[in-house]
């Protein structure tokens, strides 16, 4: 059995995230969609840990209503006890944009608290919450339970392709690069990719005689008398 965490394909991220939107419904609906959706975002575009998610607070996230730059994730809601700071994606820039506009004001209370919450904005939406919304919306669209772990898995292998070790330690709050290592491991997509990379390399090299064209092989077949 694999030892290193599954992720989801980039197809399947898109097919989550539009599942969590509710496209036809009462507004009500529509705006739980929006919350819904920008805490999958949470996860897949900054890494979050579930429990990191729903203890984030409206001054987390904004100033004056309007998305930070940058996610400070505060030592008190660090599952290691250490604040770390991520660049908040244009993605989810514009899902925060869009909770403020719409959940926050649909769903309003005098506290005005939590970030994401069910009626009561000075109760935090809980992380077995979290898990069903999740789980529910992946079971419809891509056919299998999926924890909110995974989106931070998914987050953190794309990280790996595109940068050092170090800095994914450091935006995911690893307190031992160990932990992080387990991302170096390839999945599907990596392995796929190799695959195909050394294909059309055979293709691509110097050899004098090419390789055998079996579309062309199995057309002319066709045409060809019977033996």
């Amino acid at each position: 059995m694999s030892t290193y965490p599954s992720t989801l394909s980039v197809t399947e991220c898109h097919q989550l995230l539009n599942e969590l939107l509710v496209y036809q419904g009462t507004h009500k609906q529509f705006a739980r969609g929006i919350r819904n959706y920008t805490l999958a975002c949470f996860m897949l575009e900054a890494g979050l840990r579930v429990g990191e998610v729903v203890r984030l607070c409206r001054s987390d996230i904004t100033l004056n209503g309007r998305p930070l730059n940058l996610l400070i994730i505060r030592s008190e809601i660090s599952k290691t006890r250490q604040e770390r700071q991520i660049p908040i994606s244009t993605r989810l820039a514009d899902a925060i944009k869009t909770l403020a506009e719409y959940y926050w004001t649909t769903f309003k209370t005098v506290g005005g608290f939590y970030a994401f919450y069910q009626t009561d904005d000075n109760v935090c939406l809980t992380t077995r919450q979290v898990e069903r919304i999740i789980s529910a919306a992946s079971i419809r669209t891509i056919g299998r339970p999926v924890h909110p772990h995974i989106l931070r898995h998914t987050f953190a292998t794309k990280l790996m392709r595109l940068t050092d070790i170090r800095t994914v330690q450091t935006l995911l709050g690893h307190s031992s690069i160990t932990s992080t290592q387990v991302y170096t491991h390839p999945d599907s997509d990596d392995l796929k990719e190799a695959i195909e990379r050394a294909a059309l390399d055979s293709r691509n090299n110097s050899a004098t005689v090419p390789p055998p064209d079996l579309r062309s092989y199995v057309a002319n077949r066709g045409n060809a008398p019977p033996a």
